[in-house]
């Protein structure tokens, strides 16, 4: 059974940059699609960015051009790279790892906060 972890999160000024990542515990990591999500204070979870097992990749057209998803299957580990980033991206941040007919796993989360 996939388990996962995010981490990287932190405090950053407005226009700095974080990366996080999603580290997996199941073997077979390159047969599961991955998606970064978050949450803000009373707002609903939101897609903010997906990698499929083959590598394709989708945004939120709120981050398009400032963050990018990348995955090292070698590592277990999906990273998202954040850039440009702003006080509205404040949110917790949560991976969750697919795939189809197994199963699939949420992450504990990880805090962002944009402030200066």
């Amino acid at each position: 059974q996939v388990q996962v972890a995010e981490s990287g999160g932190g405090l950053v000024q407005p226009g700095g940059s974080l990366r996080l990542s999603c580290v997996a515990s199941v073997i077979l990591f390159r047969l599961y699609d991955v998606g970064w999500y978050r949450q803000a204070p009373g707002k609903q979870r939101e897609l903010v960015a997906h990698i499929t097992r083959g590598g394709n990749t989708n945004y939120a057209d709120s981050v398009k051009g400032r963050f990018t998803i990348s995955r090292d299957n070698a590592k277990n580990t999906v990273y998202l790279q954040m850039n440009s980033l702003q006080p509205e991206d404040t949110a917790v941040y949560y991976c969750n790892a697919v795939r189809s007919a197994v199963g699939n796993a949420w992450g504990q989360g990880t805090q962002v906060t944009v402030s200066s």
